[in-house]
């Protein structure tokens, strides 16, 4: 599961990223057609990605929690998946909440009340914050990974 959903976030930063780059580029109306639909597919899969994520680090924290108090050990557990859960759920919100006004941004200046510039400048950070969430998320799935089988290893002591 961890693998599927830094594959789908990365997929999304990917797409982010060509999106970006075809803007760059475009020089006919065809070109920006295919940003924006670049663009809103990476934005749709790109807020799905990083939902799913906080929600899989929320299970694994439960099920620690859970797996603390039934088998009866001491340790910091819980407290070691929590702090490793708590960078993601603040760079992946950050990233989210940037992505989606670069969106909401991209559709004034395609209306041609904006001008593009400010929606290239909020692409750009929305794709630095993206990758910064996604550094959090592999560290996070990493630790608590290892925090799941130190637990379960314990378990397996205790009741072996």
């Amino acid at each position: 599961m961890a693998a599927a959903l830094l594959t789908l976030t990365g997929l999304s930063v990917v797409g982010l990223a060509a999106s970006f780059v075809i803007a760059l580029a475009a020089d006919a109306s065809a070109d920006v057609a295919r940003h924006v639909l670049v663009g809103v597919f990476a934005t749709m899969l790109n807020l799905l990605a990083h939902s799913l994520m906080m929600f899989y680090l929320i299970g694994k924290g439960k099920a620690v929690r859970e797996a603390v108090t039934e088998g009866g050990l001491d340790g910091d557990y819980v407290r070691q998946v929590s702090a490793l859960r708590a960078p993601v759920f603040a760079r992946a919100t950050i990233a989210m909440a940037l992505t989606m006004t670069a969106a909401v941004i991209g559709a004034s200046v395609d209306v041609r009340v904006l001008p593009p510039w400010p929606h290239g400048l909020l692409a750009g950070l929305a794709i630095a914050s993206n990758l910064a969430a996604l550094a959090s998320e592999v560290v996070a799935l990493a630790g608590s990974a290892r925090v799941v089988d130190d637990v379960n290893k314990r378990l397996s002591d205790v009741h072996g």
